[in-house]
Order: structure tokens, then sequence, then C-alpha cells
């Protein structure tokens, strides 16, 4: 404990946000992605890009049902469940998909999605495979490489660290509205530390939201206790009474014929009131007993909850209206999920979303910069006599190197992969996933040597150039580019090639603000700092004496 409150405040927030920033780098990089997980999946998917994207349209409902019906009649006729997917804002193309039969010992079949060509009878069925916005998704709470239940531990310890840092940060901000407007450049860790400031003031709303909200999807992992004791032990009952699923419908092995699902339209507009169908799933299609589930596009309601009309698929009775009985503690719990991944937010709202993303990112990475600065600045006097700096600055500048400069690098090799990787590839969207790590490996072996200033320009030249190619990538590598696109206002594709350019711009104006600041020193100590970590070059710059 410090000598006053004030100063132990700072001590945790310096503390709580170190330890764990480089992984929360990592999740909320992630994170941010993943708001754009379908434009991202759309991308990754050349052969979608032309004559499939399309809008909802209730006047053909009935007559793309009664095709869809008929395609996986003969085509997926033993299938587990048949899946027809309508277009909706995140997913817009008509698809039908069905799970095989699993195979002994495993607990799904494989997973197979024809994607239907616009106004046509044709459909799409050779797809490259790839892990495309899931890997973001994914990696944003299982990290990858590890048993799912372990990461979201580690994922669950570093936000409630998170959070710590933020309510300390809050506490011993002493001029958080002055701050809020205050950026000094070129003064060295006063620099930083308004950059980390106006990063974590001015989204401070989301900074909060984001983390409680990320709490609160796993809290019945966290802690069990009083499901359990509510349930005597019985977890599965909970989960099953707090997500409402249906049960499970079991085969019984009697064959019988599936109703003709158009049939059931004039009920499903009836209950829907008329409303979009997002996803119509039959299961056990073809046995007795079978299920016919429809699931309601919700739009931009809150609370997107994934509740199923149910019917029987053999004779069509109602067996379920989809209506669940009104519980605030239901609503508050979907409402604070709802918050968290930004479904039902427009395309405002949701770049909105992903900009404080950015901002949190800055937020982390702007706070080890500083201290890592800070560290160097009481360092300096036994580094210039020759001395090495210690291990945790060395340790803390080489994983500020490898997350900060290289997880955009790593991010455009997964797009590179995607499209560069041969198509018949064994394992191919695995590889995709492990170019990602095998980049940000390489950028940690370098880290380990040298971690100059040049070392930091070459990633974020190699990070700035690859993004802004990726325009130029996606139109030598399938059949649209980005004028096309524009033309033909497929605007998920069109926003994805200008997101990575700004990006890409953005980053190599990163890496032109670091040139300024090493030739605005005179040309013998310009020499000296090529050894130099480049928060030492702005300290120098600063103060005008070599640190």
């Amino acid at each position: 404990m410090k000598e006053n409150f004030f100063r132990s405040m700072t001590w945790l927030h310096t503390w709580v946000g170190l330890l764990v920033c480089w992984v929360l780098l990592l999740i909320f990089f992630a994170g941010t992605m993943s708001y754009y997980r379908h434009d991202i999946s759309l991308w990754t998917k050349p052969e979608l890009h032309q004559n499939v994207i399309q809008d909802y349209n209730a006047s053909k409902v009935q007559s793309e049902l009664s095709k869809a019906q008929r395609y996986l009649s003969q085509h997926a006729n033993n299938a587990r469940d048949w899946r027809i997917s309508f277009p909706t804002d995140r997913k817009p193309y008509l698809s039908y998909s069905w799970q095989t039969q699993p195979e002994a010992g495993q607990r799904r079949g494989k997973f197979i999605e024809h994607v239907v060509m616009q106004g046509q009878d044709e459909v799409i069925t050779d797809v490259r495979q790839s892990k495309g916005g899931n890997f973001f998704y994914r990696l944003h709470f299982d990290l990858h490489y590890m048993p799912a239940k372990i990461a979201r531990w580690i994922v669950g310890f570093c936000s409630m660290f998170m959070l710590i840092a933020l309510i300390s940060g809050i506490v011993i901000h002493k001029r958080i509205f002055k701050d809020f407007f205050s950026f000094r450049r070129n003064k060295g860790s006063r620099s930083w530390l308004d950059a980390h400031n106006v990063s974590s003031v001015l989204a401070l709303p989301y900074h909060l939201m984001i983390t409680y909200t990320g709490l609160v999807t796993l809290m019945a992992m966290y802690m069990p206790w009083a499901a359990i004791t509510a349930y005597d032990g019985d977890t599965k009952a909970f989960r099953q009474e707090l997500k409402n699923r249906p049960a499970q419908v079991i085969p019984l092995g009697e064959s019988a014929k599936t109703i003709q699902l158009t049939t059931l339209l004039p009920q499903i507009n009836q209950l829907f009131d008329n409303k979009p169908i997002r996803q119509i799933v039959v299961t056990n299609p073809g046995d007795k007993n079978s299920r016919v589930s429809v699931y309601k596009d919700t739009g931009e309601t809150v609370t997107d909850r994934r509740v199923a009309t149910i019917f029987n698929a053999v004779d069509g009775t109602l067996l379920n209206k989809g209506i669940e009985p009104d519980s605030a503690a239901q609503n508050t719990h979907d409402t604070l999920i709802a918050l968290h991944t930004g479904r039902f937010s427009g395309p405002v709202l949701r770049f909105f979303f992903f900009i404080c993303g950015v901002m949190g990112c800055a937020m982390i990475a702007t706070g080890t910069l500083l201290w890592a600065n800070k560290i160097r600045q009481k360092q300096h006097k036994q580094i210039n006599q020759g001395e090495k700096a210690s291990f945790g600055l060395r340790l803390v500048e080489g994983l500020n190197l490898t997350f900060i400069a290289g997880l955009p690098l790593a991010a455009s090799v997964f797009f590179y992969a995607n499209r560069l990787l041969p198509i018949d590839m064994i394992n191919r969207a695995q590889w995709e996933a492990n170019s990602f790590f095998i980049a940000l490996t390489i950028i940690a072996l370098v880290a380990c040597f040298k971690r100059t200033l040049a070392v930091w320009r070459y990633v974020l030249a190699l990070s700035g150039s690859s993004l802004i190619a990726i325009p130029l990538l996606n139109a030598m590598t399938s059949n649209s580019d980005l004028l096309r696109n524009i033309n033909q206002a497929q605007w998920s594709l069109v926003g994805f090639d200008i997101m990575c350019v700004v990006i890409g711009v953005s980053i190599l104006f990163a890496r032109r603000k670091l040139l300024s600041q090493q030739l605005k020193l005179p040309t013998g100590r310009r020499a000296a700092t090529r050894l130099k970590d480049p928060i030492v070059i702005q300290t120098t710059a600063t103060t005008g004496k070599e640190a």
C-alpha cells in the first residue's frame, strides 16, 4: 500500500493495465474486427462477389422457399437438418445449407452451404474454405490453439483487470475534462500520456460498457455458484432455461413425407406480423419425428434473441409460437449481450462502435508505450554508461513491437493467405489462421534481437503498404474490383476495400512521424539513436539530451 489513496490507485492502474495489456490488445483488436465479421467473410469468398448479393423480397419468399425445398430434397436427402437462409443486412444472399449425419464419435456432421445466384435457379457450390470473419470473432474470446474453456477464463481474467484499470484510471484522473481537450505534440512522455488520456476519455462510456458486458456474456462460467445452488448442481438445466432452447428432436427412424413448407407461410406471416424471415430449419427431414423451426429477422431490435416458431414437419401443426413470457431479468441479460455484440446496430452506429474499438486499442497501446518510455528514462544513465536495459524493459519493448506494430501486419497476411493459398489445399482455412500467427511469431523473433526505430518503421511500412494494396489484390484474384463493386452497389465489399486503404494510410502516416522524429536530430545524434528505441528518440528530440 502506498502512502496515500491517490498513489495507491495510480500504482493499481499501472500494474493491472500493464500485466495483461498485450492480451487485451489482441482481444480488443479481434473484437473490433468482429463488428464487420460478415463483411470480412464475404470478402474472403470471392466466388460470391458476383450475382449473389440481394435484398430480402417478401413477394419472392414463396417461390424461393419452394425451390429451396426441392433442391434440398434432391441434394440432401439424408441430412441431419436443412437450413434455408434468406438475405439479411449482414448476410445479403440466399443460401441452402445442410448438416450431414455425424460420423461415429462426433457430435455434429459436416456443414455444407450452397449459395443461390440472384434471379436465377443456379447455385454456387464450389466456394473456397475460409474462416473469414469468424476467425477474428472466435479469436476475440476463444483465442487460438488452446481449449475454449481455458481461453475464456484467460479472457475473463484480463477483462476484470481491464475493468479495474478503467475505474482506477477515472479515480486518478484529476482533470478529466481539461485533459479531454489536451494533446501536446512532440513532448515525449507528456505526448504519450495525452494520447492515452484522449483515447481513454473520448470513448470512456464505450470502454466501460464493452468491458462490463463482456464479463456478463460468460458470467455463468465465472460465477456458477448461484446456479449450482438453485438447480442442485444441474448447470445444464440452468443453461436450458436461460437460453430457452427447444428440446433436441430425436429421429424415430420411420419415414414420413415432409410437409410443403410454403403451406406454412400464411401462419408464419401472421405470427411474425409480416416481418422478414431470417432462416427456416427443418430438423430430421423425411423422418416421422421432424420439426420446422422458423426464425424472424429481428433487424435493429436491441434484444437479438434467437427464438424459433416451431411446426410439426409432417402435418404442419403449430407446436410453439415462439413467444416467451416477458421477463425483466431475461430482457436485461439479452440487452447487455446485444450491446456487446452490436448486432442490432445499423451502418452508422456499427461504424461508431468500430471507431470506439480502435480507440480502445489506442488506449492500451499508448498506455504500455508510456510505461516503457518512463522506465527507459529512469534507466538512461545506466544505458549511456554501456549497461543493458533491464529485462523487464526489453520484454515490454519487444511485446510492444510484436503486438502494436505486428497485429495489423498479421491481419493483412491473413487476407493475402486467403487469396494466395491453393484452393484445394488440405486444411486451407486453418492455414489462413496459421499464417496470422506465423507473421506475429516472426515479428516476435525479430523483436528478441532488435527493437530499433528502423525495425518499427519497416514493420509499419510493410503493414501499411500491404493493407493499401488489398483492393489491388482483390481485383487480381477475383472477378470484381473496387470500381465495379461501387457501380453494382456492393457496399460490403466497397467498405472493406476502402477501410483497408484508410487504415494502411494511417499506419504509413505513423511511420512518417517516426521518421520525422529521427530527422529532427543532429546528424551525429541521429546516427547514435539508430540503435535506440523510438520512444527514446522522442524524449531526445524534446529535451535536446540523448537518453
